[in-house]
């Protein structure tokens, strides 16, 4: 009994390192974009960085990948948001951390082949070793930041508020954050609940 419960307790305590390596912070409201220089593999072959895509008027950045049904439920309104993105001059990528699920449908090749099918007309890189998602903070997919012009984070949270219904959307947060943000007025709602699969970290 004593080497069953001596056993019990290493588990235990390996468990919770494990769990303690993923305790990350979010960045708060009003935080510089980390890792802007930072080069990541795009689906087109080059490599870009947060810094190259933003525009004039910021950077609109989604934690996303191939194989989350929340990803998939959302990915509807990707194009729109793009497309909105690009009319006011803010730079919009995705990037797939899931490292421990790139042999899993998240690999390189599986997002060339993602980004085909869905048509994406903006980069979608490999956040490898997850490591802006960490310095981000990101805990899902998808997990949305906007930046503004001086890549001050404005907005962090969810695309909308109906996942499974885009046209039972009540809440449009990021299309009226970004209304605002052109705008020049305050944000009204800078943080909504992020719904989504847990990033596949590796430790």
């Amino acid at each position: 009994m004593k080497i069953i419960r001596i056993t019990l307790a290493i588990v235990l305590s390996l468990l919770v390192m494990d769990a303690s390596a993923f305790q990350i912070k979010e960045m708060a409201i009003g935080s510089k974009a980390p890792m802007v220089d930072h080069k990541m593999q795009d689906v087109s072959g080059r490599s870009i960085s947060l810094g190259e895509v933003a525009q004039e008027n910021g950077l609109l950045v989604i934690f996303s990948c191939n194989t989350c049904p929340w990803v998939m439920r959302w990915e509807d309104r990707y194009g729109d948001v793009s497309q909105m993105a690009r009319a006011n001059n803010i730079g919009m990528i995705a990037l797939n951390p899931n490292e421990d699920y790139r042999n899993r449908g998240d690999g390189m090749d599986d997002m060339i082949k993602h980004a085909r099918k869905a048509d994406y007309d903006f980069p979608y890189v490999l956040d490898k070793d997850h490591l802006v998602a960490d310095a981000f903070g990101a805990s899902r997919t998808p997990h949305v930041y906007l930046f503004n012009g001086d890549m001050e984070l404005v907005y962090v949270g969810a695309i909308d508020d109906n996942a499974n219904d885009a046209s039972s959307v009540k809440d449009y947060y990021i299309k009226d954050a970004m209304d605002q943000l052109i705008s020049g007025q305050k944000l009204s709602r800078p943080n909504t609940k992020s719904l989504g699969c847990t990033i596949k970290r590796v430790s």
